[in-house]
């Protein structure tokens, strides 16, 4: 992809840099997002201030990261990389959140690109709990999935970041979930995860955000640390 196709194909936060670019930060959209993306949300402008190339894919509302999804944003990352003239040396940061969390933990585990660090805001970690947890979900499921040979349970192994914590990488994460988030329920997704990124001896930070919902109302100081976190792979 050349810069034209790379801005047609994805929102860039290049006109809010003031600097030379320190990182590139992917910013997956959750469930259902179909709109023209043109500001920054508060987070990526405070990524693009620490000089974070922010990259919003158009990789499709109901794609659960799945392999075509995959591809694109390598894809699309490598062109960024080649068409900004960056080096391997400049950071990848993932961070996405509910289905984009899903997909954020995903592209750590699967990118073809090394990445440096992981943020997950109330992420969908278990596909086959969300699979019944609204009725949404199950459409957007199949239809991500439709045409692939195998069954349904190999998909959503493929497909589950709480299934894929083995072959994870051993980076830093940060993932936060409100205790009231009746979308994608903590104690089903977040809290498992966790458990089994810390029974491996990952680092792992988790807010537990009271009184939050399914991404908000966010606590300004959980904002704030979304945007240091990221911001922290940026100085070097």
């Amino acid at each position: 992809m050349n810069k034209r196709e790379i801005k047609q194909l994805s929102w860039l936060s290049e006109e809010w840099l003031s600097g030379p670019i320190r990182g590139v930060v992917t910013s997956f959209a959750g469930l259902g997002y179909a709109e023209m993306k043109y500001l920054p949300t508060t987070e990526e402008l405070g990524w693009a201030r620490a000089e974070g190339l922010v990259v919003f894919p158009y990789y499709g509302p109901w794609c659960w990261m799945n392999r075509n999804a995959r591809a694109f944003v390598d894809d699309l990352v490598d062109s960024i990389y080649k068409e900004y003239g960056l080096s391997d040396d400049v950071p990848l940061i993932s961070t996405g959140g509910s289905m984009g969390g899903l997909s954020s933990l995903l592209f750590a585990r699967y990118s073809r690109r090394p990445v440096k660090a992981c943020l997950a805001v109330c992420p969908v970690c278990d596909p086959r709990a969300s699979f019944n947890e609204r009725p949404d979900v199950p459409r957007t499921i199949l239809y991500a999935f439709r045409g692939y040979p195998e069954d349904l349970d190999s998909i959503f192994r493929e497909h589950s970041p709480l299934e894929q914590v083995g072959d994870m990488p051993d980076i830093p994460y940060l993932l936060i979930h409100g205790f009231e988030d009746v979308a994608v329920a903590k104690r089903l997704h977040s809290d498992l995860m966790v458990a089994a990124m810390r029974a491996r001896g990952m680092e792992v930070e988790y807010l537990e955000v009271p009184g939050m919902g399914h991404g908000g109302p966010m606590p300004v100081e959980v904002m704030e640390r979304q945007v240091d976190f990221v911001n922290s792979f940026l100085e070097a």
